[in-house]
C-alpha cells in the first residue's frame, strides 16, 4: 500500500492514476463487505481488469501471486468463505463499473469480455482455494506435530522445565496448576486415524472447555490431559470422575466396542503430569494382569496392588509358600486359581462363583476342598482367606503360572 493508504497495483504509474484509484475503490468496498484485508486482492483485480479490457488470460507468475495470497490468508486465520466472498464481491463490483470505464462498442464485445472475466474469476478462485486448503493442511500437520512432541515431552518429564512451559503456553496449559492424565485403550487396538480420537477431543472440549486440555495418541493409547478441579458441564446430579465420563463418551461413540480407561491422580507442575501418566499406565497394566472386569480403573484404587508389586521378594515367597503346591493338581494350578478369583470376587459365595465360571456348584466346592488340601489354607476361614487372596493377587501381578517366578528368591514349599 502507498503512504496515502491506497493499494499500489502492479504496473501502475503516474499515467494511469485514475485506473489505480478505480481499483483501490473497488478493493476497499469489497474488503469492507467481506471484512477481509484488501491486500489479498493485489494482482487479482489487475487480472480482472486486463481480462475485461483486453481479453488477456492470466500468466503463470500472476496466478502464483494469487496462490501466495491464499497461503497468506490461511496463515492469518481468515476463514476461507470470507476470502472467496472478497474475490466475488470485487468481481461483481468491477463488472458493474466497467461500462463507465470501458466504452464497449457492440454486444459481441461485451459477451466476449464477460466470458473472459468469468473464466479468470474461476481460475483465480480455484488457485486461491487450492492454496488456502494446502496451507491449512500444512498448518494442521505442524500443530499436530507440535502437540505430539509436547505431549511426549510432558509424559516423559522433560528436564527443561522453562522450555516446556513456554511450549505449553500456546495450547493454553498452565503447568502451575494440577493436571491429571486419563488413558483409554480399545480391546481391538487403536488404529491410525481412529475416529475415536477426534470424537473424544470434541467431547473433552465441550465438557471441560477449550483451555488446558489436550487429546493425543501415544503407544497405541488415547491420552487425555485435563486440569484437576475443572467443573464439568454435566448436571450436578451426575457425579462422575473424568475416567467414567471419558469411558461413557467412547462407548456411545461406537456401541459394542470394549474400552478400558485408567486415570492417574492430579499433580501440579510439568513433572506432575509425567507422574500422573505413569500412574495411569501402571493402573492399566495392573488391571490387565489382575483380570479386573471394571472398565474404568483409578490409580487411587490400585495403590494396594502397587504395594504388592514393589515388594516382589515378599510376594514371590508368599506364592511359593501358598500357591505352588496347587501345581500338583490334575490340570495344574490355573483352574484352581480361576476358582479362587471368582470365589473372592463374588464375596465367597460358591453359587455365584459357579455361575461366573459357568460350571456346577459341586465342581466349585470340590475345587475349594482341593485347594484346602494342597495349601493347608481354608478359603472359608477369614484369616486364611486373606492370605490366599493376597497370594492370588500377587500371582496375577507376576503372571504366574503362565510365567516362571523370578529367581533368586528362596522358596518355602
Amino acid at each position: 500500500m502507498t503512504a496515502s493508504g491506497r493499494v499500489q497495483w502492479p504496473g501502475s504509474g503516474a499515467d494511469n492514476s485514475a485506473d489505480e484509484a478505480w481499483l483501490t475503490a473497488i478493493a476497499e468496498a469489497a474488503a469492507g463487505d467481506s471484512q477481509a484485508p484488501l491486500e489479498l486482492l493485489v494482482e487479482y483485480l489487475t487480472l480482472l481488469a486486463d481480462a475485461a479490457i483486453s481479453g488477456r488470460r492470466p500468466r503463470d507468475q500472476e496466478l502464483a501471486i494469487v496462490r501466495e495470497l491464499g497461503r497468506r490468508a490461511a496463515e492469518q486465520g481468515i476463514p476461507a468463505g470470507r476470502v472467496v466472498d472478497l474475490y466475488l464481491s470485487a468481481a461483481w463490483r468491477m463488472w458493474r463499473d466497467l461500462p463507465d470505464v470501458v466504452p464497449y462498442r457492440d454486444r459481441d464485445t461485451v459477451r466476449a469480455s464477460a466470458q473472459t472475466v468469468l473464466r479468470v474469476v474461476g481460475e483465480a478462485i480455484a488457485v486461491l482455494v487450492d492454496s488456502y486448503q494446502a496451507a491449512t493442511q500444512q498448518l494442521v500437520r505442524q500443530e499436530e506435530a507440535l502437540r505430539r512432541e509436547l505431549v511426549d515431552d510432558l509424559l516423559r518429564g522433560d528436564a527443561n522445565v522453562s522450555r516446556i512451559v513456554e511450549r505449553a503456553e500456546p495450547f493454553g496449559l498452565d503447568l502451575g496448576r494440577p493436571h491429571q492424565v486419563v488413558l483409554a485403550v480399545p480391546g481391538d487396538g487403536l488404529a491410525d486415524g481412529d475416529t475415536a480420537t477426534s470424537m473424544l477431543e470434541r467431547f473433552i472440549l465441550d465438557r471441560f472447555g477449550d483451555r488446558e486440555v489436550l487429546v493425543a495418541t501415544k503407544d497405541g493409547l488415547l491420552v487425555v490431559l485435563i486440569p484437576a478441579g475443572v467443573p464439568s458441564t454435566a448436571p450436578r446430579t451426575v457425579a462422575k470422575g473424568a475416567g467414567e465420563l471419558i469411558h461413557d463418551a467412547l462407548h456411545r461413540h461406537r456401541t459394542g466396542r470394549v474400552w478400558r480407561v485408567s486415570s492417574g491422580r492430579p499433580y501440579p507442575g510439568a513433572y506432575g503430569i509425567a507422574r500422573s501418566y505413569e500412574e495411569a499406565r501402571e493402573a492399566l497394566t495392573l488391571a490387565e494382569r489382575l483380570h479386573l472386569e471394571a472398565p474404568v480403573v483409578d490409580a487411587r484404587d490400585m495403590l494396594v496392588y502397587r504395594v504388592l508389586v514393589r515388594d516382589q521378594a515378599a510376594i514371590v515367597d508368599l506364592i511359593h509358600a501358598v500357591l505352588v503346591p496347587l501345581t500338583q493338581a490334575r490340570g495344574g494350578a490355573e483352574p484352581l486359581l480361576q476358582t479362587l478369583e471368582a470365589y473372592f470376587a463374588t464375596g465367597e459365595v460358591a453359587t455365584e462363583a459357579a455361575r461366573r465360571l459357568n460350571m456346577s456348584v459341586r465342581t466349585v466346592t470340590y475345587r475349594l476342598t482341593k485347594i484346602k488340601e494342597l495349601t493347608s489354607h481354608d478359603p472359608g476361614d477369614p484369616q486364611q482367606r486373606f492370605t490366599l487372596h493376597i497370594a492370588v493377587l500377587g500371582a496375577r501381578l507376576l503372571e504366574w503360572p503362565t510365567r516362571d517366578l523370578p529367581s533368586g528368591v528362596p522358596a518355602h514349599v
